[in-house]
């Protein structure tokens, strides 16, 4: 995810757990990729680039002017409300000039001019935080008496913008000075380089390889073909594949380390500046998140590896290996089907209507505006962003989708997961205004996550025979893998970074190969004889787009497991689960995250939900045992 810092709340372009995306390799393929119908409709933001260059020239002007209201906070009420709606409107423009600019720069991330204005909105966004860097030392020079008793005087600045205030004075501890302020507000533009940096590298200008399989197919390995073929039935075809793409990485082992970094600086620095113990603490403040969440979460992964070292050996066992389960054996289908499933966009459409009934008439509703739209770039084709998102920017207007299809099982589950996404904020800017609407990825996970196993739940109980119902038990078995251990240990490497710096430490890209190297192998059992773990494929962490957004990606481990115990309460409860999940669901930002979580009726900092998660995972293992011993 590439969060964007509304100042209100947290927006961000939702990517997929890790990209999953498919190779635009066929004619066929590249066909559906130039089908209006496939494309999503940029002209509902903006009719042309000239409009957009007015409009983002507009409100440059309207930003460079905020200061304007600077000192009027206090006067009264109506003053407080008319500064602050003054300044959540160019924020919400902003957005959408972003959105825009975002969308339009992954359609193609090799022209130059489209990054350009991906840099311009950054630009934008800057000037805004730089403009306002007063806003928040003054509400906290006020003093909560003062701000409470506007808020009672006036409901509208209550309703729109109590919870924004209230933050701000929980923020007096980690608030500097107005001048300060801005020196970091200015600092945005340069602190975002880490990742602007990583995206041009990893999706523009890093060298493909090309490998011969047995088949005797040339393939350029690009990361679309990358997730493509490392499921290749044939295991040497596997070993091809992992091999040149995890050296390609190598060659730039050292580029991505200093690129990542001084990601870490940065996060860093600003801990340091605004007086927090650490970078966890600073990154987990924002959402007024318990720290005892993120260590509960590497924790309880640690405690459950034995469940995932169980999944390990059936694979191996499924795969027919008699020598050691190496690293490139993971993605595999754990069997073989006759015919691998296809499914076309229509029927992916039908299917996530179908899984997602339980969440009531209204879901649905949403679910089929969305499909009657041009929201969606759904097929590969050469420069375009690899992966899959969710971008919700444009509140006036609807959230826009991009995947790499393939009209496979991975492109369906991508498609459920990030329908997920896009209905959770049409339900939220229903509910809340825009000041309001945009929730945490603690949350935005769990909403997608409980619809990819309502899926594999759904197509297991469909499945034609016990071939395919365990291909969909697999697919679970390696959602979980993927969802909750693999990010759990991502969880728990950028910590060691942000530690090894926090000691006075150095970092380096092949100190981080190092360090990633011993977590892959505690993960994933070397030591006892269950995966063994190549060196070369090490590297992995440079990879990874996830760590340059914050302390983001123990959000999607934490949401695996809050998925898990959501997606059994709706199954064995029904309408009163239904109604939990659609009201956090259209709570968007309207409080933290960890709260509206309890609301629902999870405790994310205790272990209950990470027991049911190793509990679904042991009873899907149990169902392929008892499937082998009927055989």
């Amino acid at each position: 995810m590439r969060p964007l810092n509304t100042g209100f709340a947290a927006l961000w372009l939702a990517a997929v757990v890790l990209p999953m995306m498919t190779l635009a390799a066929d004619s066929q393929t590249n066909l559906q990729a130039d089908n209006p119908a496939y494309r999503w409709d940029l002209g509902e933001l903006y009719p042309s680039l000239q409009a957009w260059t007015m409009e983002r020239d507009k409100i440059l002007a309207q930003a460079n002017a905020l200061d304007k209201y600077k000192d009027t906070l206090g006067r009264s009420a109506g003053d407080m409300l008319t500064a602050l709606t003054a300044i959540s409107g160019a924020k919400k423009e902003s957005v959408r000039l972003s959105t825009y600019a975002s969308l339009k720069g992954d359609e193609n991330v090799t022209i130059g001019i489209n990054q350009e204005r991906v840099q311009a909105a950054q630009v934008l966004a800057t000037a805004i935080d730089e403009t306002t860097a007063w806003l928040r030392p003054e509400i906290i020079k006020l003093g909560a008496d003062k701000v409470h008793a506007f808020e009672r005087e006036s409901p509208e600045l209550a309703r729109r913008f109590g919870f924004f205030l209230d933050n701000a004075l929980r923020y007096a501890p980690h608030t500097l000075g107005t001048e300060a302020e801005g020196v970091m507000a200015a600092a945005g533009n340069v602190l975002s380089q880490p990742n602007i940096i990583y995206s041009q590298l990893a999706n523009g200008e890093l060298p493909v390889p090309t490998v011969t399989l047995s088949d005797g197919s040339m393939i350029r390995l690009d990361g679309a073909a990358y997730i493509r073929y490392r499921e290749a039935p044939h295991r040497a075809d596997r070993k091809k594949v992992f091999d040149a793409f995890w050296q390609a990485h190598s060659a730039f082992q050292g580029v991505f380390g200093a690129t990542l970094t001084t990601q870490v600086m940065g996060e860093e620095l600003d801990a340091n500046m605004r007086h927090f113990q650490d970078a966890l603490a600073d990154a987990t403040f924002a959402d007024n998140m318990p720290e005892s969440v993120y260590r509960t979460l590497v924790s309880e992964a640690n405690k459950n590896l034995p469940v995932l070292h169980r999944y390990l050996k059936l694979r191996k066992d499924a795969l027919g290996i008699t020598d050691d389960l190496r690293y490139y054996d993971l993605y595999a289908p754990i069997i073989e089907l006759k015919s691998p499933p296809h499914f076309t966009v229509d029927q992916s459409k039908a299917i996530a209507l179908a899984v997602t009934r339980v969440y009531g008439p209204e879901y649905a509703g949403l679910l089929k505006q969305g499909f009657a739209g041009r929201w969606m770039d759904l097929y590969p084709h050469p420069g375009k962003a690899r992966g899959a998102y969710m971008n919700p920017g444009a509140y006036d207007v609807h959230p826009y989708l991009l995947f790499n299809n393939h009209d496979d099982y991975e492109s369906l589950a991508t498609f459920v997961h990030e329908w997920g996404h896009a209905v959770h904020s049409l339900l939220a800017n229903k509910a809340q205004p825009f000041e309001n609407a945009s929730y945490s990825p603690f949350i935005a996970e769990t909403a997608s996550i409980t619809n990819e196993m309502l899926l594999d739940d759904y197509l297991v109980a469909r499945a034609s025979d016990d071939a395919e119902k365990v291909y969909y038990l697999g697919q679970e078995l390696d959602l979980i893998r993927v969802d909750f251990f693999r990010q759990s240990m991502f969880a728990e490497f950028q910590l060691a970074i942000h530690q090894e710096m926090e000691k006075g430490g150095t970092l380096s890209g092949e100190g981080m190969t190092g360090l990633y190297c011993g977590l892959l192998k505690k993960y994933y059992g070397d030591t006892q004889g269950v995966l063994k773990v190549d060196p070369a494929y090490c590297v992995e962490w440079a990879y990874i787009s996830h760590f340059y957004y914050g302390f983001y990606v123990y959000q999607n481990a934490t949401s695996m497991a809050g998925a898990a115990a959501f997606a059994d309460a709706l199954q064995k409860e029904g309408a009163p689960a239904q109604m939990r999940f659609i009201a956090m669901l259209k709570a968007g930002g309207s409080d933290y995250p960890y709260a509206l979580y309890k609301k629902a009726g999870l405790d994310m900092a205790t272990q209950a939900p990470y027991e049911a998660l190793a509990a679904r995972m042991n009873r899907i293992l149990d169902q392929i045992d008892a499937i082998k011993i009927k055989k």
